[in-house]
């Protein structure tokens, strides 16, 4: 895989289930209020390490608020490697409205 494809919730829960690395890339209070359940949270100060430490082959679900920012980190994600990375289309705001069971409320 050469790009990253947007998907909808259910196709990032079944990834999920399968075993997919979430990353959220939303600002860090955004994130510990509420957040994917199991969800890694990532930003400039993490990402270096992240990418030295990842599974380059293991599918990635990149999130943000809406959907829009997840795009571009997950072009980058690709420059960086990674073979299988996804952009979760209407980001954590659709998530939250398809899969409210599957939100943590506080930073895991």
């Amino acid at each position: 895989m050469s790009e990253f494809k947007r998907i909808a919730p259910q196709q990032a829960q079944s990834l999920r289930e399968q075993g997919a690395v979430v990353v959220d890339i939303r600002d860090p209070q955004t994130y510990a209020t509420a957040h994917i359940s199991e969800s890694r949270h990532l930003d400039i100060h993490s990402l270096h390490d992240f990418i030295a430490k990842a599974d380059l082959d293991a599918p990635l679900v990149v999130v943000c608020y809406h959907g829009n920012s997840s795009q571009a980190a997950a072009a980058y994600l690709i420059s960086q490697g990674f073979s299988d990375v996804y952009s979760l289309d209407g980001g954590f705001e659709l998530w939250r409205q398809t899969f409210p069971q599957e939100v943590s409320k506080q930073a895991e």
